[in-house]
């Protein structure tokens, strides 16, 4: 079964974040998640615009910037001019008056444009959305903090978003609290990637290549 395993960056080491990146990419991650958070939009702030350049130049694996900020649209041009073209930038909709304006400006910029999906966000209002964006990042927690738990009614709104992917042309991501059991039960239905952090990669004590091997082998009924 073919999906994507992303790297919850804000988890790593950044004790020595060079060996950090460098494991993971040997390990076979597939992209790296840069959370950007400005203690505005959300209660905490995490991740620099040196750490994503950072990763950008020790890495051939696409970035993955997810911008939890209070409008983006004022500042796209710093995170655009240092990401190279096909990363992905995530914004979410509600931290913008006018959200289409800033996605229109990651799609000039040669990046892909997503938009992120919080707990508490219905689809209906970012329906219109949905047909301009390549990526769509569901929250499974709400957003700022790693550790948190699980909102279930999460997976009645990824069902509608499961509906729509195919006739609307984007792909679908799961972020927060991805267990291997959220694996097996997701990517069976057409989940195209899911975002790892301290739930099932980081402070396992083990080798990075050895747990997303483990994933990859995971057995589907």
């Amino acid at each position: 079964m073919d999906f994507e395993l992303n790297a919850s960056m804000m988890c790593v080491n950044f004790g020595n974040l060079e060996k950090e990146v460098r494991e993971l990419d040997e390990g076979g991650i597939d992209s790296f998640h840069i959370d950007i958070m400005d203690g505005r939009y959300v209660p905490n702030m995490a991740m620099s615009l040196n750490d994503m350049s950072y990763i950008a130049s020790a890495t051939d694996k696409p970035l993955d910037v997810h911008l939890m900020i209070e409008h983006p649209n004022n500042n796209i041009k710093l995170f655009t001019d240092r990401l190279r073209e096909g990363d992905t930038v995530y914004i979410h909709p509600e931290a913008e008056y006018h959200p289409s304006t800033t996605l229109q400006k990651i799609i000039d910029a040669g990046m892909i444009p997503g938009i992120a999906i919080n707990p508490g966000t219905s689809v209906e209002t970012v329906l219109e959305m949905l047909r301009i964006v390549d990526k769509v990042l569901v929250m499974a927690v709400n957003p700022g903090n790693a550790g948190q738990m699980y909102m279930p009614y999460v997976g009645e709104k990824i069902s509608k978003l499961l509906e729509l992917k195919s006739k609307m042309h984007f792909k679908l991501y799961w972020d927060g609290a991805c267990s291997k059991e959220k694996i097996m039960e997701f990517a069976p239905r057409g989940m195209d990637g899911f975002v790892l952090g301290t739930t099932l990669l980081f402070g396992k004590g083990r080798r990075y290549g050895d747990v997303l091997e483990d994933i990859k082998k995971l057995k589907f009924e």
